[in-house]
This record gives C-alpha cells, sequence and structure tokens, in this order.
C-alpha cells in the first residue's frame, strides 16, 4: 500500500532532523540542530549559486523532500551560476549566510557538511558536483572525503 502524504512529511521530517542531527555532530556541537541548520542551508545555497543550472538541478534530485525545499528556497536560475572562482569567496559568502565568524570556521563548516551530503547522496553524485565548480572550491569538499 502506498504511503499516505502524511507519512510521507514524517519521514521527510524524520530525515532532515538525522541530517541534522548528524552534522551537528560533525561540527562538534551535538544536539544544536540549529545552528547545524543554519551552516547546511548555507552550504547548499553557497554550493547551488556556484553550479551551472543542470548541475544544481541533479544535486538537488538526491535530497529529501524538506532538505530538497531549503535547497531551492529563493534560488534565481537565471542568475547562476555565480562567479565566483576562489575558495576565500566560497566560504565569505558561507559564514555570511550563516551567521559564521570567518573562513577558518566556514571551511569547519563546509567540510563537515560535505561529509554529510556524501553519506546520503548517490555514490559519485558530489564527485560530479565537484567536476562542475573551479578547482579551488571542489577541493573544499573532496577534502572532506576522510
Amino acid at each position: 500500500m502506498p504511503a499516505s502524504g502524511v507519512t510521507m512529511i514524517e519521514r521527510s521530517v524524520d530525515k532532515t532532523y538525522e541530517w541534522l542531527n548528524q552534522l551537528a555532530d560533525a561540527l562538534g556541537s551535538p544536539g544544536d540542530r540549529h545552528y547545524a541548520y543554519r551552516v547546511l542551508r548555507a552550504v547548499l545555497h553557497t554550493l547551488r549559486n556556484r553550479l551551472p543550472v543542470d548541475a544544481a538541478a541533479h544535486l538537488g534530485a538526491q535530497l529529501p523532500e524538506l532538505i530538497r525545499g531549503i535547497y531551492y528556497e529563493a534560488w534565481r536560475p537565471s542568475a547562476t551560476p555565480q562567479p565566483y572562482h576562489h575558495a576565500a569567496q566560497f566560504l565569505d559568502r558561507v559564514a555570511a549566510e550563516a551567521g559564521l565568524t570567518g573562513e577558518t570556521q566556514a571551511g569547519y563548516a563546509v567540510a563537515a557538511a560535505a561529509r554529510v551530503l556524501r553519506q546520503h547522496i548517490t555514490a559519485g553524485e558530489l564527485d560530479h558536483v565537484c567536476a562542475a565548480l573551479p578547482t579551488e572550491i571542489s577541493a573544499l569538499l573532496t577534502d572532506a572525503k576522510s
């Protein structure tokens, strides 16, 4: 029997809490889902805004429904990809959106978010995303493999 709409929503909420709890742990702030949400949202938005539209859509398709909604929130595909090419620019944008203190904290946050993404999206999808990014920005995500 197919799941009801309510059941699907409950599963999406549970999956989102799972991601946020894992990210909070990876950030060294167990149980702080508010902090994890700010980081996840900032990383996803900054990544989405730098990707070509097709690559952004492919990544979005891999995300659970509720996180997909966060990912697409306020997106303007006609304004992407945005022209930042350096790691510092990427980290500055993450820091600004997440309310982080600077590049060091943003770098740590990006690495933690990339590890959580790798746990949940299909094998190779983050590699596909990285291939669409400038080398400096891709390195922020690929250095997080371990």
